[in-house]
């Protein structure tokens, strides 16, 4: 095993990443039922979605992603001063700020579903998501910058939304060529991380 591995990432097996294209990315996912909570399955569901985003390289990856039609999604980066976010949320239901207080910021975006390209796209700089822990506790998570990016890109996600749908035409046309150019190699760096880290 690597060194310095977070125990989920540890504890985890890495899954295929589900690609632009295929159904499950494209419905809205189903929501964690009071059943699922506090069960070994969901804890090695979150476990298995930690070690396949790190060995991504992601900063955050929802469960449809994974195959997994269930409204869930993970996250583990760093945001624009350094401080390093982990957790995971179910059922998440983002804030909807009202427009005239709201700041966009463009940034490039990428997605571990759309393998090598990233675009130009305007999010708001702050955003504030709703849900539950995996034993069913209640969760509100707070994200400001990079962040806040990512709560709003996974979210969308478990509406079958992909941030290629909030680019324009050309964008999106020319994300989709740069992925066919990029996806190997993408790929293959995934495949030698996972190996170096015995997964």
């Amino acid at each position: 095993m690597g060194e310095g591995l977070r125990p989920e990432v540890e504890r985890g097996s890495v899954r295929r990443i589900t690609e632009v294209g295929e159904e499950i990315l494209r419905r809205r996912c189903a929501p964690v039922t009071d059943a699922q909570f506090g069960t070994a399955d969901l804890a090695r569901l979150i476990d298995d979605m930690f070690a396949t985003n790190h060995v991504a390289h992601g900063a955050g990856l929802a469960a449809n992603q994974v195959d997994v039609d269930l409204r869930l999604f993970v996250w583990d980066m760093e945001d624009d001063w350094g401080v390093r976010h982990v957790g995971h949320i179910a059922n998440p239901v983002l804030d909807e700020e009202p427009l005239a207080g709201r700041r966009l910021v463009e940034e490039s975006e990428g997605c571990l579903s759309v393998p090598g390209p990233f675009k130009s796209l305007a999010r708001a700089d702050h955003a504030v998501v709703r849900g539950r822990d995996k034993d069913g506790r209640e969760l509100v998570v707070e994200g400001r910058g990079y962040f806040a990016r990512c709560l709003q890109h996974e979210t969308d996600h478990l509406h079958g939304r992909l941030y290629l749908d909030r680019l324009g035409k050309r964008e999106r046309r020319d994300a989709l060529r740069e992925m066919t150019e990029l996806r190997d190699g993408v790929l293959a760096r995934r495949a030698a991380t996972a190996e170096r880290i015995g997964k």
